[in-house]
Parts: C-alpha cells; sequence; structure tokens
C-alpha cells in the first residue's frame, strides 16, 4: 500500500512540474524554433545543432514558464482557470519551483553555449530575462500595453532558431520575429476580452479590463489586419513561393473576419483566441511546406538541366 501512494506521489509531482513548463505553448515556441533554422539554409544542419539547439531554447522557455508560475502565484490563486496550478493548489512549493527553474535555465544555457554559437545564447538569455523578469515581475501589472511591449520575449523563437544555424540577425530570422510579435496583442486580447472579469478581480491592468471590450476589439481587429498584411512580406522578398502567399492570405482573411465578428459580439473571444493558435502553427507549417516544395522543384530542375 505505502509502494502504491509513493508511486501515485510521484506521478502527481511529475505532472506538476511539467504543468510548470506549460508544455502547450512551448512546444509551439519550439515548432516555429525548428522552422526558423529550416529557414535559415538551404543545405543540411548539423545534426547537433538540429538536437540541441532547439533542446536549449525550450529550456530556457520552459525556465522562464516556471518564474512566472512563482512570480503570479498570488493572482492564480485568484483566477478560476490558474487556480488548480501547483502553486495556488499547494502540489508544489515556492523553494521547489524556484529549484526547477534556475535548474532547466542553467541545463539550457549550457546545450546553447556548447551546441550553437554565442549571439544565439546571448539573444535567448536576453529573452529570459525579458519573459521572466521585465514581463512577468513589472510590465503585466504596470500598464494596459503589457502585451505589446513584452512580446518580443515570446516573439523570439524563430529568430533565435536562425541565429542557431548562421550565428547573425537576417532581415528573414527579423521578419520571422514582427510576425509573431505583431501576431502576440490579438491573441492575448481575445482571450482577455473572455477573462476580463477574472484579471479585474486580480487587479491586472489588461486592456479589456481598463479600456473595455470595445476598444479591446478594435485593436484586435487593427492588429489582425497589420499581422495579415507582414505574414505577406515573406514572399515579397522571396523568402517563400506562391504555395505560402495563398496559404497566409486565406489564414489573414480568416483571421480579419473573426476580428471583424468580434467587435459585434464579445462571445467570440474564445473562438478568436483558439484559431489564433491555429493561425501560427499553420502559417510557419506553410513557410516550411512552400520551401521544402521549393527545394524540391530546385533539385528537379537541376537534373532535367
Amino acid at each position: 500500500m505505502e509502494t502504491s501512494v509513493a508511486i501515485a506521489n510521484s506521478r502527481a509531482a511529475w505532472r506538476s512540474y511539467l504543468e510548470l513548463t506549460k508544455p502547450r505553448v512551448v512546444a509551439l515556441m519550439l515548432f516555429t524554433v525548428v522552422v526558423g533554422m529550416l529557414m535559415a539554409t538551404g543545405s543540411a544542419l548539423p545534426w547537433r545543432v538540429l538536437v540541441f539547439g532547439p533542446l536549449g531554447i525550450a529550456l530556457v522557455a520552459a525556465s522562464a514558464a516556471a518564474v512566472n508560475h512563482l512570480v503570479d502565484r498570488h493572482v492564480d490563486a485568484i483566477m478560476a482557470r490558474t487556480r488548480a496550478r501547483p502553486l495556488p493548489s499547494g502540489a508544489l512549493g515556492c523553494t521547489q519551483v524556484a529549484t526547477f527553474a534556475v535548474a532547466l535555465g542553467l541545463a539550457g544555457m549550457a546545450l546553447l553555449v556548447v551546441f550553437t554559437n554565442p549571439l544565439c545564447a546571448a539573444l535567448t538569455f536576453a529573452s529570459l530575462v525579458g519573459y521572466a523578469g521585465v514581463y512577468s515581475l513589472y510590465l503585466k501589472r504596470a500598464t494596459p500595453h503589457n502585451i505589446v511591449i513584452g512580446g518580443a520575449a515570446g516573439a523570439a523563437p524563430p529568430l533565435l532558431g536562425w541565429v542557431a544555424v548562421t550565428g547573425q540577425l537576417d532581415p528573414g530570422a527579423l521578419l520571422l520575429f514582427l510576425i509573431i510579435l505583431v501576431w502576440t496583442p490579438p491573441h492575448f486580447w481575445a482571450l482577455a476580452i473572455a477573462r476580463r472579469d477574472e484579471y479585474a478581480r486580480a487587479a491586472i491592468p489588461m486592456l479589456p479590463v481598463t479600456h473595455g471590450v470595445a476598444f479591446t476589439s478594435l485593436r484586435i481587429l487593427q492588429y489582425s489586419v497589420a499581422m495579415a498584411l507582414i505574414a505577406l512580406l515573406p514572399f515579397a522578398i522571396g523568402m517563400s513561393g506562391w504555395l505560402y502567399l495563398s496559404g497566409a492570405a486565406a489564414l489573414g482573411g480568416r483571421f480579419v473576419w473573426l476580428a471583424d465578428r468580434l467587435r459585434r459580439d464579445s462571445r467570440l473571444a474564445m473562438p478568436t483566441f483558439r484559431f489564433s493558435i491555429v493561425y501560427l502553427f499553420a502559417l510557419f507549417a506553410l513557410l516550411l511546406i512552400d520551401q521544402y516544395f521549393d527545394l524540391e522543384s530546385s533539385v528537379a530542375a537541376s537534373i532535367i538541366n
């Protein structure tokens, strides 16, 4: 009986530590990292960079997520959707979470220093400080523009993947960064509209709390239009072809349509939020698929010639 209880407790603890890392968020970030790496070069990547680069970035991102849990533990206890998290529920203590966050961060930075390059390691560390420190500790509670300013840390993954391969900041990397930077506000504001009462109780100055739903919905629409247009730039600068362009236009049109409907019906906040996740994943998948087909076409043309 005691053995069974010990096993059950260890499984519960494992699940709690995993929840600290925000695995779904990190998985999407990791996907954009890999796309950034593969977009950076048309040649094969060294397997060490391809394996340990994303792993290092993911560990640092997970460390930042754990720090966010630690900083927001009192707010999480107030909000219905977060009160079951490991810290508010008592499943883990602050010392455990802090130790876990430091261990993840150190492990991730060590992998990046050894297997990538100094610029990638430095930018990843800056992202960690930006999200876990500047955003979580200050911006989130200081201004309704927290997501706009703090979104830079969350927009970094594809840029980090690119830099892990090239060791330099190229226009393509900055464009991938810009796409996620402009995507972040409508993504989070849609969720904030749906959870505005909870944010108000927690005294978090999200835009719907400080400026109202109508104002926030208009901003979501404006950012969605800008995002849909910016997402066409990879085609404009020759990073991608017609396959990507057609898909990006369709996805952007859908996002703008949902944002426009959200202005008239706030009940569409969660559908808009959920589609924003689908949008980002599909957009980066299109980038990768388009490049793959472009490479295949180039190889076929060289064989024919």
